[in-house]
């Protein structure tokens, strides 16, 4: 026999190999178990599925708040009010009945994240305009939209930029504040939604006359996890609804 071989055809390599198998198996077996901890069982419209494996017991997790949450966890499935199928088969696509830029489907999609503002290491809210936080300012290498018009997907002006959201543990902008034309309120604009010209801010998203309808924080100088959910998702629902257009083949 040679050298680490425990019989003729068995050696430590090939049992550390079959080790690593089993192992790997079971890895994959309690990561997918896991998973199951949140979404299930599956809603559907033939009733209810937990799939493969079965549900995991019930883990008690402490959040940094000191608060507690169980999953999995007993939730009462989400009804979607404001939209319905286009055909009477199962899953068949579902459109907006309503306003489409605040009806939670399609690209306007939210997830229900907790209503409280995302914190910093120290308890303090991480996303804030910088009027309220002096140490934090725009670089001197790149432009200063403040003060300047933002324009719709029409060309036509929806407001002026008040101010710049920073988020100050990643320290990079969120947010861009802006006063609509005519309002006495200010709203919130992605950064990521907005192109940054040197004397505008083009929005390609919303048409002017949307801006109005963005979503506004109770906060003046914070935003929640959740408001910032709606936010996002009614830009994102103006990609495909900000008119009819949209929504209509390419021709």
């Amino acid at each position: 026999m040679g050298t680490g071989a425990i019989t003729t055809n068995v050696d430590v390599a090939q049992l550390v190999l079959y080790l690593f198998w089993i192992f790997f198996a079971g890895l994959v077996y309690y990561l997918v178990r896991e998973n199951h901890r949140e979404g299930y069982p599956l809603e559907t419209e033939r009733g209810t599925t937990e799939g493969w494996p079965a549900i995991p017991a019930p883990k008690t997790y402490r959040m940094a708040d000191g608060s507690t949450i169980q999953v999995p966890r007993q939730e009462a499935p989400e009804v979607v009010a404001n939209a319905e199928p286009t055909q009477r088969w199962f899953g068949a696509p579902i459109e907006p009945t309503g306003n489409p830029l605040t009806a939670g489907v399609g690209p306007g999609a939210w997830c229900h994240r907790a209503d409280v503002p995302d914190h910093d290491p120290h308890g303090k809210a991480k996303i804030v305009p910088l009027r309220t936080v002096p140490d934090y300012g725009v670089s001197a290498r790149d432009p200063d939209p403040r003060g300047k018009p933002v324009y719709g997907a029409d060309g036509e002006v929806a407001g002026t930029v008040s101010d710049l959201w920073v988020d100050t543990c990643e320290m990079m902008f969120r947010y861009i504040e802006v006063t609509p034309t005519g309002a006495p309120y200010s709203v919130l604009l992605p950064v990521t939604f907005a192109r940054i010209r040197a004397d505008r801010i083009e929005v390609h998203a919303l048409m002017s006359d949307q801006f109005a309808g963005v979503p506004r924080t109770r906060h003046p100088e914070q935003v929640t996890m959740l408001e910032e959910e709606k936010i996002q998702a009614y830009y994102g629902a103006g990609t495909l609804y900000a008119e009819p257009s949209r929504a209509e083949p390419l021709a």
